[in-house]
């Protein structure tokens, strides 16, 4: 197996839950070596969601692979100093400790900076530093809040709602992955590491800002925020005879060919619908003509039209359908692997196509201090 763009890297992983470890699984991913550093109870994510033994939930396994687990019990000044020693051989230290409980466990930056000038130090947060709301505590759910992003989905559910799936974490994870790529990088270049802080809430509404900032780009406003489509409920599948369908046709070639395919080319000399601007004038009822003319078919039978006229379209898959969604069969997204002691394991590939240095899945999710003593005696720390 060739090695990782990060190969070489030594990565302290002090987080829990999703946004740290998924951070640190993108490293690990890259080829870095990555030490997750656990407390005795371990790491919460390992009592949650199915599992065959204790201590090996789901959600664990979904984000802890291409790591090793030591187990330091931080409340006790042995373990604080072996922290300390292994960060002063490490390249980078990932934590979402807040500030002052990190300063008094010894890992603020002054003092990690002085015994290792070129770590790496990323903190990520709830919320950037200097501000009112720097130190609270934040969770999925509460940046969704904040962000604006929960109160958008009431454009098309009449009601605030979440989006269902842990987007704060793991977009910020996905930052957190750059901006420590682009630290070590940095490095490479001067010889110095540094402190990196990336923040959920901030995160997230510089995300949602690149379409739904919208009129409020200019100052004074030259419009609203929101970008139409979504504020207006418009993005949605639509029902078919059978099912449903993500039905997309974008240009003014698109919509004849589609008109035409349904049955309706009469529509097409319609200025609203021939052109962008007719489109725009009331898009509600527009798509309400869509929705009129696709129960006349199945799903499969307009995926098959549809394609064939190069329109985009797309079938609407339950999450149980990507198991054998022929695409990601034909790339090999799913990776079966048989852990020692969890047996088969489906784990999702990188979607990153890196050709000198590809990533790949060189260790399976640990145990809980399963390499503890390895760990230690490779930094010469063992008792």
């Amino acid at each position: 197996m060739p090695p990782g763009a990060l190969d070489g890297v030594r990565v302290l992983d002090l987080s829990s839950v999703i946004l740290g470890p998924m951070t640190a699984q993108y490293l690990g991913d890259m080829g870095a070596d990555v030490i997750k550093v656990e407390p005795p109870e371990g790491d919460i994510t390992r009592a949650i969601g199915p599992r065959r033994h204790e201590g090996m939930g789901a959600l664990f396994m979904a984000n802890n692979r291409n790591k090793r687990s030591i187990v330091l019990d931080l409340k006790e000044a042995g373990a604080q100093a072996a922290l300390r020693g292994l960060a002063a051989r490490s390249d980078v230290l990932l934590h979402s400790i807040r500030t002052p409980a990190a300063e008094r466990l010894g890992l603020g930056w002054e003092a990690l900076s002085a015994a290792n000038p070129r770590l790496v130090l990323c903190h990520v947060t709830g919320f950037a530093e200097g501000g009112p709301y720097a130190g609270r505590p934040a969770y999925d759910d509460i940046i969704q809040s904040l962000s604006g992003l929960a109160m958008l989905q009431a454009a098309a559910g009449g009601e605030p709602r979440y989006v269902p799936s842990i987007i704060g974490d793991k977009i910020t994870a996905v930052h957190a992955a750059m901006a420590i790529a682009l630290a070590l990088f940095h490095r490479e270049r001067s010889g110095q590491g540094q402190l990196v802080r990336v923040p959920m809430l901030e995160t997230l509404v510089a995300f949602t800002a690149a379409e739904h900032l919208g009129g409020h780009v200019f100052d004074p406003p030259a419009g609203g925020m929101g970008y139409a489509p979504v504020r207006q409920g418009l993005r949605r599948p639509h029902r078919t005879k059978d099912g449903w369908l993500c039905l997309l046709p974008y240009t003014d070639a698109h919509w004849r060919r589609f008109l035409d395919i349904a049955g309706r080319p009469d529509l097409a000399a319609d200025p609203d619908f021939a052109t962008l601007a007719g489109r725009q004038k009331d898009p509600q009822a527009l798509w309400r003509s869509v929705a009129a003319l696709l129960p006349a078919r199945t799903s499969a039978e307009w995926l098959e039209v549809l394609l064939a006229a190069d329109i985009p379209a797309a079938a609407v898959n339950d999450l149980e359908d990507l198991l054998d969604d022929p695409q990601l069969a034909a790339t090999g997204f799913w990776e079966m692997h048989a852990h020692p002691t969890e047996g088969m394991l489906r784990l999702p590939a990188s979607p990153l196509h890196l050709a000198a240095t590809p990533p790949a899945i060189r260790r399976l999710p640990p145990r809980l201090g399963e390499h503890t003593a390895e760990v230690l005696r490779e930094f010469g720390l063992a008792g």
